[in-house]
């Protein structure tokens, strides 16, 4: 009989916890482009890429994945871009206003 419990350790709920973070910015994009009626991305988004990556990154390297620290390390810099590029927008939009 399978137990579950003889594999769950702080790790395992950490990794799990990591993937459900990152899980939430596509439910937070879902929902917000169904208010919208349209495609959006909103900056809740980002934010949940970044904390989520960096978790599933610190899991990659804790079992010592190279395929995924890679692809960890280069999804968490262009989410940072983006938010980056976010910040900007709004700052450019501001300065239009006034």
């Amino acid at each position: 009989m399978f137990n579950f419990w003889q594999y769950f350790n702080f790790w395992i709920f950490f990794g799990f916890l990591a993937q459900f973070i990152f899980f939430m910015r596509v439910l937070v994009q879902w929902i917000s482009s169904e208010k919208a009626k349209k495609s959006v991305i909103p900056v809740t988004y980002w934010y949940l890429s970044i904390i989520g990556a960096i978790m599933l990154l610190i899991y990659s390297f804790h079992i010592k994945d190279p395929v995924f620290i890679v692809s960890g390390i280069l999804s968490t810099v262009i989410y940072f871009r983006n938010l980056y590029l976010v910040k900007i927008n709004e700052k450019e939009d501001i300065n239009s206003i006034k």
